[in-house]
């Protein structure tokens, strides 16, 4: 089995840059090589790579939710992006296939990252703290995800965020039928998001 040092797999979500790991080796980009040889970690985009979980085998593969959080702490910080739109929808559940991007909500603006696999990680910049989010359970640890009546929201405003209108639109329908009503519409109160909640309510 590899040896994969704690500063690898005590990162954010379990994802580094070559950087990352300067003051321990004198060459990462060839020690991070090695270890993708080897089934180790599984290289994300360019410059990111992600510890295998100590659960999984040498073929595993994050899906796009996990592997974009994990470019995003890495980036941000873990509690300084949240997955939002299509993302969280993910997440919730509320789109049952995979999809070929992803949404972070960040304190800044990032040009997006193309993934190893094609698919495609963008970066929305929000007030991340003003976002209702709760942590959820990734295959690598834990991120910060827009909640169900947040996500709504947030589909309502913005369906084309990752041209996947059509997946928004239906998300919009699974998760109106299990959203808190009542703090759906403070939230949209507080974000003045009345034209959103009426979208959604249309859908009820």
């Amino acid at each position: 089995m590899t040896r994969v040092p704690l500063d690898m797999t005590q990162a954010p979500l379990r994802t580094v840059r070559p950087k990352d790991l300067a003051e321990i080796y004198a060459n990462p980009r060839a020690e991070i090589a090695r270890m993708v040889e080897q089934g180790a970690v599984t290289r994300l985009a360019y410059g990111y790579f992600i510890v295998t979980p100590d659960d999984q085998g040498d073929g595993w593969k994050p899906t796009i939710e996990t592997a974009a959080a994990g470019i995003a702490a890495a980036i941000f910080g873990q509690r300084n992006m949240v997955l939002m739109g299509v993302t969280a929808a993910r997440v919730h559940l509320a789109i049952p296939r995979a999809i070929g991007v992803a949404v972070i909500a960040a304190p800044r603006q990032h040009r997006p990252v193309k993934l190893e696999d094609g698919g495609k990680v963008r970066f929305v910049a929000r007030d991340v703290d003003g976002l209702d989010a709760r942590l959820e359970t990734l295959e690598t640890g834990q991120a910060l995800v827009t909640t169900p009546e947040q996500t709504l929201l947030d589909l309502a405003k913005r369906p084309d965020l990752g041209d996947l209108a059509t997946e928004a639109h239906a998300a919009v329908r699974n998760l109106a039928g299990r959203a808190d009503w009542e703090k759906l519409t403070r939230l949209a109160h507080r974000q003045r998001a009345r034209a959103a909640l009426e979208q959604i309510e249309a859908l009820r």
